[in-house]
């Protein structure tokens, strides 16, 4: 049987209020115009039965009132949720710690090693539409961008708000992967993730990157670390007293400390050196982690208001109806 219930129930109090008056100030109207004979004796029209002309001449008044009431109901949004699907979903929660100290500026990616982060990260979010997503950044020390939530449209617009500069400068990769950490610590989901990405040395921060990767152990939370820069030199833009130049400088990433970090909690750790090989590492991870479940109580929701929307159309066409067409032979 199905369940139904109202959306918004106060709307219903209007019913209280409303169709008395209506029927009262109906019902007077329909009093004023009335014909009306005085005589001695009502005696001979006692013994009168009702006939179906004197029943019709009452169904305008109750039609009006029936529409209004039904117009209320429509109004309170009725719904039911009798009928549950059983639904498969990743039961994942991620975060995505992304390095954002201006060595990110590189332009050894396209448009640069921040820019090409943020598009394929925002791909990835796109792909896993049944996981719970947070964001957090970090440089000098590191900040929660955007905690776990299924809202992908609200989480992409701050992944693009993402950008070089927003904090003290530096590279505090445990501070960034602690905060990360604590994002899931109270998780219940069956498989909790840090995707680290860096392009530098760990030179910031009160904790340590070997100090959160335990952490991470402790909390059973995997983390894929994955280093960004091409090998060897890479394009810098400089603010010279000419102007903004571009100047090679050296790429240098703790490859050994993010292999660490991966290794201790059961991740693993990839090298991205251009942008094609930063989007096979994010598809890959996106692969890694299929831990489906089954929930079975997801209920499907049947709007009901356009049921009582047409009672109350159907009642003013008929009301219509019958004072054009019928008046005069009913009254």
């Amino acid at each position: 049987m199905d369940s139904v219930y109202f959306e918004y129930p106060g709307i219903l109090y209007l019913e209280l209020v409303l169709v008395p008056l209506l029927a009262l100030y109906l019902w007077r109207e329909w009093k004023k115009r009335r014909p009306s004979l005085t005589v001695a004796t009502t005696l001979p029209f006692a013994a009168q039965r009702w006939s179906i002309k004197q029943v019709l001449r009452h169904l305008p008044f109750a039609l009006r009132v029936i529409a209004v009431a039904a117009l209320i109901a429509a109004m309170a949004r009725p719904r039911s949720s009798s009928t549950f699907q059983q639904v498969d979903t990743e039961g994942i929660d991620i975060v995505l710690a992304m390095d954002i100290s201006t060595s990110m500026l590189a332009r050894d990616f396209a448009p640069d090693r921040i820019g090409a982060a943020k598009d394929i990260a925002i791909q990835f979010i796109a792909e896993r539409p049944s996981d719970r997503i947070g964001l957090v950044v970090f440089a000098g020390e590191s900040f929660t961008q955007s905690p776990l939530t299924t809202d992908r449209a609200t989480l992409i617009n701050l992944m693009k708000e993402v950008e070089c500069g927003l904090i003290e400068d530096g590279t505090a990769i445990g501070n960034g992967l602690a905060t990360a950490v604590s994002r899931l610590k109270d998780s219940q989901a069956p498989s909790r993730v840090v995707i680290l990405l860096t392009d530098g040395v760990n030179n910031r921060g009160e904790i340590t990157p070997q100090m959160a990767s335990e952490i991470a152990q402790t909390y059973g939370v995997r983390v894929y670390t994955i280093g960004v820069g091409k090998q060897g030199k890479a394009p810098y833009p400089v603010m010279t007293p000419f102007g903004v130049q571009v100047q090679n400088i050296d790429v240098e990433i703790d490859e050994d400390l993010l292999q660490q970090i991966a290794d201790q909690t059961g991740g693993t750790y990839f090298r991205a050196t251009d942008n094609a090989k930063l989007k096979e590492i994010y598809a890959e991870i996106n692969e890694m982690e299929k831990s489906r479940t089954t929930v079975d109580s997801f209920p499907i929701y049947e709007e009901l208001f356009m049921r009582f929307a047409w009672i109350a159309l159907a009642a003013l066409f008929l009301e219509v109806v019958l004072r054009l067409f019928m008046a005069r032979r009913i009254v």
